[in-house]
């Protein structure tokens, strides 16, 4: 009987897919327009995935405004030459069960990803009113208890990865509640970005705790030839974080409100090249605010010690392995115009990362030419000019050979 029913089930569940999906064409171009199912029961996973497949290919592929797609499984979609006309949103579900034990797994700080896209030639237009939201308030409230350390727990899928990509334009659109990294971009080359929104906020977060921590806007990783344009982020952690073996990044008129500020890095956490080279951050924003009423750094840079180290309340990020002793080079490192509004530092450089308090001075990265230019506002409420730059570097102990600057 049950033999007999499930081929039924299966063809029924095949039409109901298609008929989501309606056929034609433009500039001669297959077009693939997507809509969603009628609950959030229905997993929209499976239309998505047909469309990427009958129009991923020299085709364009279309989520209508006012559109809701219920995200409720993890995507992996490889295509080349489409453009998406993104103007509704996907909205990933709350099963933090199913996310921490089916997500896609991300090595570097054992991190994991719900949406990869993978492919060539990839134009997507949000129209500004299509985006991603995570859902990441209930993963925020979930792990609150780690709030005060700034620690998440291993699982939390990041809404929006690229990895192995070229030639990509995105533009219009928004990521709002985030699991975890906003965006981040993994083996990629000749990106472009622009009028880019992401926002991460708790409204459960008591004043002074930080209940978004992990919510990176934009990062690069093993990436060349980015550049990002009007870029606004409101979050708990790192606006943009540049990491290891990233060149040739450009990114102009940005406003960070919250969080840790713009960073270079983390740099040397494990054992690699963790080098970076030609960065030039121009015309920047940050802004005290958010629960915690606060923002870390204007710009910093950040790299490892160079010996490894165990402990910390982040172990799970190296896969409770010891972590430090990367190596490398930081160079060609340019702020420039920075409008600083109550950030707890205006540029830093601090080669002290992972110390357990045995291994300070130690790091292997070494960094040169790196310029904070015209640095203006006031920093934590103090009458003073942003423009001064702390730099955080000890060489505590001689018999190490001392960090490089």
């Amino acid at each position: 009987m049950k033999a007999s029913i499930l081929p039924v089930l299966l063809t029924t569940l095949s039409l109901a897919t298609a008929q989501r999906i309606s056929h034609s064409t433009r500039n001669g171009r297959p077009t693939c327009t997507v809509y969603a199912g009628k609950s959030n029961a229905t997993d929209d996973v499976p239309t998505i995935n047909k469309a990427f497949s009958a129009c991923g290919h020299g085709g364009n592929i279309v989520f209508p405004e006012g559109q809701t797609y219920h995200i409720n499984s993890r995507l992996n979609p490889i295509v080349n030459d489409v453009t998406i006309d993104w103007r509704g949103e996907w909205l990933f579900s709350e099963d933090l069960d199913y996310w921490r034990n089916n997500s896609y797994h991300i090595e570097f700080q054992n991190h994991a990803a719900g949406f990869i896209l993978t492919g060539d030639h990839i134009r997507i237009d949000g129209f500004s009113t299509g985006g991603i939201d995570g859902n990441g308030q209930v993963w925020y409230y979930a792990e609150r208890g780690n709030a005060t350390v700034g620690a998440t727990q291993p699982g939390r899928p990041m809404p929006f990865v690229f990895w192995n990509v070229s030639d990509v334009t995105v533009r219009n659109f928004y990521i709002v509640q985030p699991q975890l990294w906003s965006i981040n971009m993994m083996n990629a080359t000749n990106m472009i970005w622009d009028n880019i929104y992401v926002n991460a906020t708790s409204p459960e977060a008591p004043a002074g705790y930080n209940y978004v921590q992990n919510t990176d806007g934009f990062n690069t990783m093993d990436t060349r030839n980015v550049l990002l344009t009007n870029f606004v982020y409101q979050g708990g952690d790192d606006c943009i974080a540049i990491k290891p073996r990233s060149y040739d990044i450009t990114i102009k008129n940005v406003t960070c409100i919250s969080g840790n500020g713009i960073a270079i890095g983390s740099l040397g956490q494990y054992l690699e090249d963790s080098s970076v080279s030609n960065i030039w951050i121009d015309n920047a924003t940050v802004i005290k605010g958010g629960a915690q009423n606060s923002i870390g750094n204007a710009a910093y840079i950040k790299t490892w010690v160079g010996e490894l180290v165990s402990g910390g309340d982040r172990d799970y990020e190296s896969d409770f392995q010891p972590r430090g002793g990367g190596w490398g080079s930081v160079t060609n490192m340019l702020f420039t115009n920075f409008h600083v509004f109550g950030a707890k530092s205006g540029g830093v450089i601090s080669q002290n990362s992972g110390d357990n308090g045995t291994a300070a001075g130690t790091s292997n990265m070494l960094v040169s030419n790196v310029a904070f230019v015209n640095f203006t506002g006031y920093l934590d409420g103090r009458p003073t000019t942003a423009s001064e730059l702390q730099v955080v570097y000890e060489r505590q102990r001689d018999e190490h050979g001392g960090g490089k600057l």
